[in-house]
């Protein structure tokens, strides 16, 4: 299968294009190949859930993590389009505190590598967008963070028409400034 790989503007978040075969009938790609992940990352992890969310325009969802069990995130998108973000909380990092970001859609087949070590969410662009996501750690509620989605110190520039649809978790976030982060080096 073999991956394209881009990089985003921190180093270890990488965005992944698998190909894409296409004729008259349709298309058929690999969503995900361990042996293909390995050499695009440098990763050798094992995905042990997979998960899947639908949201209607404007949802805001994240940024969460988990602290301790950090989980890696491959993120793709099978039905509309998202905007993904991810905010370095890596203390030891040079791009602590940093964000970076991209549009997914079910039109771009592109996928997120998310490292453990940061914090993930997204603004629902479509009408309906349905979000699929392998991670490397069981979710584990008692260690679910999450970081304020509007904090000024990380100032991200979603691409908002109106105040976002938030859960009751996300709206109550932490800023950047009070969050626990990641003091091991990933």
């Amino acid at each position: 299968m073999a991956y394209r790989v881009r990089a985003t503007a921190i180093a270890e978040v990488l965005i992944l294009e698998p190909q894409v075969h296409r004729d008259a009938r349709g298309l058929f790609y690999e969503s995900f190949n361990q042996s293909d992940f390995e050499r695009a990352t440098g990763c050798a992890l094992s995905f042990v859930q997979d998960n899947h969310s639908r949201s209607v325009r404007n949802v805001l969802r994240g940024l969460h993590y988990q602290l301790p069990r950090p989980q890696g995130k491959l993120v793709r998108v099978v039905c509309g389009e998202v905007y993904d973000v991810v905010v370095d909380l890596r203390r030891r990092a040079t791009t602590f505190g940093q964000w970076a970001a991209t549009r997914l859609s079910a039109e771009n087949f592109q996928q997120l590598w998310v490292p453990p070590g940061f914090a993930h969410g997204f603004l629902t662009l479509s009408d309906v967008a349905e979000v699929i996501y392998k991670v490397t750690d069981a979710y584990a509620p008692e260690f679910e963070r999450c970081l304020l989605w509007s904090d000024p110190a990380l100032g991200i520039a979603w691409p908002l028409e109106d105040q976002p649809r938030l859960s009751a978790k996300d709206a109550q976030g932490e800023r950047l400034a009070d969050a626990l982060t990641y003091e091991a080096g990933f």
